[in-house]
């Protein structure tokens, strides 16, 4: 199994972080939505119903792993938050399109990016391969647990 097809988020009962696979219901209303994750080691070969295995999270807090580890073989999640270590300047990692600072033309990419913020939109590189393996940068919280570290940079 590859760990970008993982996820991670706080469970509703505890607001412990759990990590495994994501799925969500809808009631057949159509109003009321829950998001679930199985977590890792869950045993269903023994016919344990789904229903007494999986955990139901808090959907604000649903994080992708992106597939890449940090120097000390840590997984990198969605709205984790990377310090560059030349600055210390810090920015959340972020899934979606992005432009990079250095492209000659409108290219968009489209995975996994650090979102550098104010004056380090223009000046930083956002394609977070680069941060993580060629300057490699290090990954100093959570943009849930640790939102202070993302206040405006100087």
């Amino acid at each position: 199994m590859q760990n970008r097809y993982l996820f991670k988020a706080k469970r509703k009962d505890n607001g412990e972080w759990v990590e495994g696979f994501y799925f969500c219901m809808t009631h057949t209303d159509g109003r009321h939505t829950h998001h679930f994750i199985i977590p890792l080691g869950a045993d269903l070969s023994l016919g344990t119903p789904v229903e007494k295995i999986q955990v139901e999270v808090d959907q604000s807090t649903i994080c992708q792993c992106t597939g890449l580890k940090d120097k000390n073989g840590n997984l990198i999640w969605e709205n984790d938050i990377v310090k560059d270590l030349f600055s210390d300047v810090c920015a959340q990692i972020k899934y979606g399109s992005y432009q990079n600072c250095f492209d000659s033309t409108k290219t968009e990419h489209v995975g996994f990016y650090v979102c550098w913020s104010d004056k380090y939109t223009k000046r930083y590189r956002k394609d977070l391969g680069y941060w993580i393996n060629m300057v490699d940068a290090k990954i100093v919280g959570s943009k849930i647990d640790n939102p202070e570290l993302l206040e405006v940079q100087k």
